[in-house]
């Protein structure tokens, strides 16, 4: 796929145009049937293999590099996961030398991701895999969702991408591109109404492509339809993050990352922030482990 641009993405061909009507006035009209399921997953597939993006972490099937860019794609955009990923791994290329790297190196390196709390997860998984598992990632939903900073929907898209095993599960991208095809007309969709939909049209043969296939399609929608997520029931608005407490947060921790260390006087006044507002935060920094304080001075190591 490497010789398709990017900047399809967000179009369809006018065949797979048809194809995506046709879907949709059979299934308003006679629901998620055998026949509209098998078109609907040549739709995806016919569309992921003219159009599918090419992406760092879809030429490897290392269980690291899988289980890095979906740690880093949780919250973060694809564009920018994919400048951060190559660099990420070029300073820690596997689980060894993540675990036995400085915190403070981490958090560095991890800079301009934002949600840092995801760089303390992975590498405090990547020391539970290395002392405990041989330095090997367990190919099993159900333990790898008692990794730090991985859930039940992370653990299956590692073990899907890693392990092309037929797991079924969903996410944003999942979610939108279910609900624009078999939820027209609802409100206040529920996920365990759309996991027995993802289920019959999993491609059991081949679920790394398929789930590659559904998230690029969730794409397109994202590009040209209103956002179908939004007759989920499980829609939130994400708050704003302009002035937000998570924004004082970054800009402290990547002061004290790029000095070594600050007292609270010395935040307060390079930030610009309220003292109050700036011991408060920098309390919680220290008690959820990314920083350490001693006498009023902040350090991370």
């Amino acid at each position: 796929m490497s010789d398709k641009p990017d900047t399809v993405i967000g179009s369809l061909d006018p065949d797979q145009n048809d194809l995506e009507q046709r879907i949709l006035k059979e299934t308003r009209a006679h629901g998620a049937t055998p026949e509209t399921i098998a078109l609907f997953c040549d739709l995806i597939l016919s569309h992921f293999r003219a159009h599918g993006r090419d992406l760092p972490w879809r030429q490897t099937t290392d269980p690291y590099r899988i289980l890095v860019s979906e740690i880093m794609l949780q919250q973060t955009q694809v564009e920018r996961v994919a400048v951060k990923y190559s660099e990420f791994l070029a300073r820690f290329p596997d689980f060894e030398t993540l675990a036995r790297a400085p915190k403070s190196e981490v958090l560095l390196a991890w800079q301009g991701m934002g949600y840092n709390r995801r760089a303390i997860a992975l590498q405090r998984t990547a020391e539970r895999v290395v002392e405990e598992y041989g330095g090997r990632l367990p190919a099993d939903v159900e333990t790898l969702a008692t990794f730090p900073g991985i859930g039940k929907a992370t653990a299956a898209a590692i073990c899907a991408y890693a392990f092309n095993m037929p797991v079924v599960y969903i996410e944003t991208n999942i979610r939108r591109v279910f609900i624009h095809f078999f939820f027209q007309d609802r409100e206040g969709v529920r996920d365990d109404e759309i996991l027995p939909l993802v289920e019959r049209a999993l491609h059991r043969e081949n679920p790394r492509e398929w789930y590659s296939a559904l998230m690029d399609y969730g794409t397109v929608l994202k590009k040209r339809t209103a956002n179908p997520n939004r007759r989920s029931a499980s829609y939130t608005r994400q708050s704003r993050f302009e002035g937000s407490d998570r924004q004082v947060r970054g800009r402290l921790l990547a002061l004290i990352l790029k000095e070594g260390s600050v007292t609270e006087a010395e935040a307060a006044a390079r930030t610009g922030e309220d003292p109050g507002r700036v011991r408060r935060i920098l309390a919680d920094l220290a008690r959820e482990g990314f920083v350490a304080e001693s006498e009023g001075t902040y350090t991370c190591r």
